[in-house]
């Protein structure tokens, strides 16, 4: 079998400061390396900004869009497009840069990614701004840089019929920013299909800071494969893995809104911020719910089978909403966590904040921890402009995420997160603000789970449960967010061997087992490196003191709190194990040395 990936091995790159537009070519080496999607932007990322402290909003921070080589194939569940830049959000404790923070990458399904492949392209990067709001159109090799003024505000879910109303053309696919984006929220996000979303670490953001309010693609080539025949019979494994087994059956009926209820009852849910594991009523919102009184469509993503999303409709005080959720994230941060247990306002919620733009997981830890002090005294009601931030207040919630998106009086200290916030409030208030660097936690509570812990503070875009809780789970998500593979279908173990035989049969290169862990390793490291130049350190990989001090008080694991003592040793172990610096978490020369990356 050839030797040499089956890549367009082009990247299209933009630059809106000067109007430049070219197609670049990318190095074998580095498709051999860092293989596409997360990995092969960390590494354009890594050589684009060569000096620490580059300001994520200056023109010359990247915005990249990345596939895999997996998106534009017919494999199941290769819908995913990697968005990769430098993060606006983090920020070390100590560091010689004033704009230092950390990398960032989001992860969102839906059709972008493959139609970038059918366009011919191996990812965009778009670097500069825009002299005003402009949009992004392209079309094969043709690429233009539009003027976009007249969508100036407009919110997602009316932009996603607007643009492709402008463009006359359906099959165009579209990710865009809300008012948030416009209004450089830090914790905006990018939205495709108006309910997909990159979401995590500010990508939003940074796109706003670009004054680009859209890319539109449409494509008309097909991406090749090293050896056809035995991608084949790789492919034929793959979806006899999948289709009709009833691990797909399972996702298919309530995607992730199954673990709403399990989660509490396990106890490791993030309940009122964070203080217990159990929702007393996650009934009320959980899968079950959903099904039975708002659901009315399954979705699938790109060539899914799965279909994992679910639209629905409310009706009542909060009715005429037909949005996708309640999912586990959305249900948790914008339900359990604020003791919302109202379905139709919950989907309201989750409805706005896409709607604006914002970072579903972000937004409801904000909501929290201001409710939290609100309850507690350290603010009043004159800080919060007269909204009545009370547990459980849905009408109190949507006024806030109005006020977040717009920067509005106390949304604008909102917007800058949960650290600022407990910076500006003082009081004691940053024990219970919930964020690691910079980035707020996920739905996933861990006085009950250290592991969890472990992904939360060793991350290298801040606070993420999807990175791993072990050094293995690390390796290999950081591969397969590089590949262009959902993550839920690769927990079907039937689907490892054909995983691998497809990787080799579509690039031309051989993994087995080792390679691919080996491979997820040097771009985790790379990352790492990328942090550790910025200034991060171990103190930096610092969990909030809630979960050392703060016992679960009711559910299966009440009395359940974290051992600070064993959480270090944990880290000190972890570091060792992966050949850093224990003291420093500087990646150790042997290591690089090992991974090609000296």
């Amino acid at each position: 079998m050839s030797r040499k990936p089956r890549y367009h091995s082009i990247i299209l790159n933009v630059d809106l400061s000067t109007g430049k537009i070219e197609k670049l070519a990318v190095p074998s080496e580095d498709l051999d390396k860092f293989v596409g999607g997360q990995g092969l932007g960390m590494k354009i990322l890594w050589d684009r900004l060569k000096k620490p402290g580059v300001d994520p909003l200056s023109p010359e921070n990247p915005l990249m869009f990345m596939p895999g080589p997996f998106s534009g194939l017919p494999v199941p569940s290769s819908s995913r497009t990697c968005v990769v830049t430098k993060s606006p959000i983090t920020s070390p404790v100590k560091s010689a840069y004033p704009h230092a923070s950390t990398v960032s990458y989001s992860n969102m399904g839906g059709f972008f990614g493959p139609e970038i492949r059918f366009a011919g392209y191996d990812g965009i990067v778009v670097t500069g701004k825009a002299k005003e709001l402009s949009y992004l159109v392209i079309d094969d090799d043709k690429v233009e840089i539009r003027e976009g003024k007249k969508f100036k505000g407009m919110r997602t879910d009316a932009f996603d019929k607007a643009i492709l109303t402008e463009l006359g053309d359906r099959r165009f696919k579209t990710v865009y920013i809300g008012p948030a984006g416009e209004n450089l929220v830090p914790y905006s996000s990018i939205l495709h299909t108006a309910g997909r979303a990159a979401g995590r670490g500010g990508m939003g953001c940074v796109m706003g800071s670009k004054n680009l309010k859209a890319i539109a693609v449409k494509g008309s080539g097909q991406p090749g494969v090293a050896d056809h025949t035995r991608f084949l019979a790789a492919l034929e494994k793959a979806r006899s893995a999948l289709y009709g087994s009833a691990y797909a059956k399972s996702w298919a009926e309530q995607g992730t809104a199954r673990a709403i209820v399990a989660n509490s009852n396990a106890g490791t849910e993030a309940v009122r911020n964070y203080r217990e594991g159990t929702f007393l009523e996650a009934h009320k919102i959980g899968g079950d719910a959903a099904r039975r009184d708002i659901w009315v469509k399954d979705i699938a993503c790109y060539c899914c089978p799965l279909a994992c999303k679910k639209s629905g409709m409310t009706k009542g005080k909060y009715g005429g909403i037909v949005h996708d959720g309640p999912e586990y994230e959305t249900g948790v941060m914008l339900g359990s966590n604020l003791l919302i247990s109202d379905m139709p306002g919950l989907l309201k919620a989750i409805y706005t904040i896409d709607d604006l733009g914002l970072d579903q997981i972000s937004t409801g830890n904000v909501i929290g921890f201001l409710m939290e002090a609100y309850e507690k005294g350290l603010i009043d009601r004159g800080f919060l402009d007269g909204i009545d931030l009370k547990w459980g207040s849905v009408d109190a919630t949507l006024a806030m995420i109005e006020k977040i998106a717009a920067k509005d009086g106390v949304g604008a200290l909102a917007a800058e997160g949960v650290r600022a916030l407990s910076w500006h409030i003082g009081k004691g208030s940053e024990k219970f603000a919930i964020q690691v660097k910079g980035l707020e936690l996920a739905a996933h509570n861990i006085q009950a789970n250290q592991p969890r812990g472990l992904s939360y503070a060793t991350a290298a875009r801040g606070a993420c449960h999807m990175s791993g809780d072990n050094i293995a789970m690390q390796h290999r998500r950081a591969m397969i967010d590089s590949i262009g593979l959902c993550l839920f279908p690769t927990f079907e173990p039937a689907l490892e061997e054909p995983m691998l035989a497809l990787l080799s049969a579509i690039t031309g290169r051989e993994y087995d087992k080792e390679a691919f862990e080996k491979t997820g390793e040097r771009i985790f490291n790379l990352e790492k490196m990328f942090n550790y130049r910025e200034g991060f350190r171990r103190e930096d990989d610092r969990l909030p003191d809630r979960f050392f001090e703060d016992a679960f008080t009711i559910g299966a694991k009440k009395g359940a709190v974290l051992d600070r003592n064993k959480f270090e040793e944990m880290l000190t172990r972890y570091y060792e194990d992966r050949g850093w610096d224990p003291e420093t978490t500087k990646p150790g020369k042997a290591k690089l040395q090992e991974l090609g990356l000296d």
